[in-house]
C-alpha cells in the first residue's frame, strides 16, 4: 500500500453521498442484529460498512490469543510510526518519515465514512502489528477486479522484525479473515491486494487459504490478488 504519491489512488479516494452510507449502514445492521437498522448519521455509517471491531471477539490461535483493537492516534501513534520507519515495512507501505506521516493516514480513515479502519493486533494483549481492515468494493481496488458486493479487504504489517520470517503472519491472516467472515456475514470473500514483489506477504496468504486469483496493474504497484472464500472456509 503506498501513500507517497498526492496523486495515487487511495481506500478513500471514493466519495460516497450521505444517503448512500446510510442505506449501507441500515441493510448491513438489520443483517447483524434481525430486525431494520436505523438512518445512520456517519457514526452509524462507520458501523455498518464494517462492523463494530472493538467489540469483535478475540481469536484463539496457535499462538495465543490475538485481537484487533481501533487504533487511537493519541495512543497508538509514535507506535505505528516506529513500525513504518522499518526499512522491510516502509519498502512497501511508503509512510516512513516524521510520525506527522502516519498520523494524516490514520486520520484520513478515522475522519473518513467509515469504509476503512485501521486497528492495532494484540497478541495475548502486546500490540505487534498493524490492520486495515476495508470494504474492498467500495475502494478504488474495484476498478481493477470484479468486485462483488461486501468483498472486504485487509492490509497489514507485522511491527517487530523478530516476530516475520516464522509463519506467524499466516496465522495471524488466517485469524483476521475468520474474524470477518464471523462477524461480517454478508461478506462472501476477504481479499487482499499485497505488492507481487512481497513474496513473504504472498506466501503468508497462500499459507492461510488465500488463492493467488490475478495479477493487477493497480496505482504504485503490481499487486497479487489474493482471496479466501467463505464457502470453502470449512475446507481450510
Amino acid at each position: 500500500m503506498s501513500s507517497a504519491d498526492p496523486g495515487t489512488e487511495d481506500t478513500l479516494d471514493l466519495t460516497l453521498p450521505p444517503e448512500f452510507l446510510a442505506l449501507f449502514a441500515a441493510r448491513d445492521t438489520s443483517r447483524v442484529h434481525g430486525a431494520p437498522g436505523p438512518r445512520a448519521g456517519r457514526a452509524g455509517a462507520a458501523t455498518g460498512l464494517i462492523g463494530d471491531i472493538a467489540r469483535w471477539a478475540p481469536a484463539d490461535t496457535p499462538a495465543g490469543t490475538f485481537r484487533l483493537l481501533p487504533a487511537e492516534p493519541a495512543r497508538d501513534l509514535a507506535l505505528v510510526s516506529r513500525w513504518m520507519n522499518d526499512p522491510a515495512v516502509a519498502e512497501f507501505w511508503e509512510l516512513a518519515g516524521d510520525p506527522a506521516v502516519t498520523g494524516r493516514h490514520l486520520d484520513a480513515q478515522l475522519r473518513g465514512d467509515g469504509r476503512s479502519i485501521p486497528c492495532l493486533g494484540l497478541l495475548d494483549g502486546t500490540p505487534m502489528s498493524y490492520w486495515e481492515i476495508y470494504r474492498a468494493d467500495l475502494d478504488p481496488l474495484s476498478r481493477h477486479y470484479p468486485a462483488r458486493p461486501q468483498d472486504t479487504g485487509v492490509h497489514l504489517l507485522i511491527g517487530g522484525a523478530a516476530d516475520r520470517g516464522r509463519g506467524l503472519g499466516s496465522t495471524l491472516i488466517k485469524a483476521v479473515a475468520e474474524l470477518i467472515l464471523d462477524h461480517r456475514p454478508g461478506c462472501g470473500r476477504v481479499i487482499s491486494e499485497p505488492d507481487l514483489r512481497n513474496t513473504p506477504s504472498v506466501a503468508a496468504f497462500l499459507t492461510a487459504g488465500f488463492r493467488l486469483s490475478a495479477e493487477a496493474d493497480v496505482p504504485g504497484k503490481r499487486a497479487a490478488l489474493m482471496i479466501r472464500d467463505r464457502s470453502l472456509r470449512h475446507l481450510l
